[in-house]
């Protein structure tokens, strides 16, 4: 089962207590996959959803809040065959009259998802509503991508109005949701990790919450150890770059002039780099005698590798001379 799926099937169980928190988590589902509908004179209010799991919730909130038990319907996708079309409706006629009251909708007919307002202001007036609103917008047209590849919750509209009403509603809360346009629908969504904990938060859904915290903190400690490691090896790296440079220049000026003929501190340093080319600055001070410091021992080293550029320098000036005069005779 996704990380999407275990989150609906939490919303699924959670059920408010409160009868008006209820009725805002019907108007969510009904808003957003419903119709009220005529048929012989005789309203109906219906809900479409291939979600089985929005069908379950629908299904006990309608038997919890009113005592209807909703006709249920399934058939086969006609372009999905291995996907199920879930069909729940209220005919009786005193039933559809205490649903549109109660959900503010006495008047509504056609397909609700059409309609540019997302719900009646005064069915989500408190926070706990609020709430109760949002859980029911997730479970029929969200989704959210497993936290250990990315972070990405959103949830889908067909009208721009009513993506921005819940971009608004989810702003009570601190939760800073963008909107896309994709195709013929409009996208509300969040792609950063500690605001999709604050939705699921919002909508209750707290196991799923710790599952989403426990791998937001093993990704922050894997990357915590990942730039440590990087930083090290950089800076070992650069101390085997600077060592390898040191010996060259020590090796260059053997060979040209002698150690011997060094100051007696220049040519100490030098014979202890090259007998441990791999000690640090400080482990080569405490070699020395007396002991030096670490900026003591980078002092010498810069003046061995002054030595070295000038022995370097006088080779380039006497190889250009020589080509001039071999040049100059015509030779080849």
């Amino acid at each position: 089962m996704s990380f999407s799926s275990r989150v609906k099937e939490e919303l699924v169980s959670h059920a408010g207590t409160a009868r008006h928190c209820q009725i805002a988590e019907i108007a969510a589902i009904i808003s957003l996959c419903g119709r009220i509908t005529q048929l012989h004179r005789k309203k109906m209010v219906i809900v479409h959803t291939e979600n089985i799991s929005v069908a379950k919730k629908y299904f006990t909130l309608m038997r919890k809040t009113f005592s209807i038990i909703a006709d249920v319907s399934v058939r086969r996708n006609a372009y999905l065959k291995k996907s199920r079309i879930y069909t729940l409706a209220v005919q009786d006629e005193q039933e559809v009259l205490r649903v549109t009251e109660a959900l503010k909708l006495e008047r509504m007919r056609g397909y609700i998802g059409e309609q540019d307002f997302l719900v009646n202001g005064l069915l989500v007036q408190s926070s706990c509503c609020k709430r109760a609103f949002i859980r029911g917008a997730f479970l029929t047209a969200g989704s959210v991508t497993d936290p250990k590849k990315s972070y990405h919750l959103e949830i889908v509209f067909t009208k721009e109005k009513k993506a921005l009403a819940l971009q608004e509603m989810l702003g009570v809360f601190g939760i800073d949701a963008k909107i896309v346009a994709r195709k013929k629908y409009f996208v509300l969504y969040i792609k950063e990790g500690r605001q999709i904990v604050d939705i699921l938060n919002v909508m209750e859904a707290h196991i799923s919450l710790m599952e989403l915290e426990n791998v937001r903190i093993l990704k922050e400690i894997s990357g915590s150890v990942n730039r440590q490691v990087n930083c090290e090896t950089a800076n070992i790296n650069k101390t085997v770059s600077a060592a390898v440079g040191q010996i060259n220049d020590i090796k260059l000026i053997r060979n040209k002039i002698g150690l011997e003929k060094l100051p007696e501190d220049l040519e100490q340093t030098a014979l202890v780099r090259l007998e441990h080319p791999d000690a640090t600055l400080k482990e080569l001070g405490d070699l020395l005698s007396p002991p030096v410091g670490k900026s003591g021992v980078n002092h010498r080293l810069r003046k061995l590798k002054v030595i070295a550029d000038s022995i370097r320098g006088n080779e380039e000036e006497q190889y250009g001379n020589k080509d001039n005069q071999t040049w100059q005779s015509g030779g080849t």
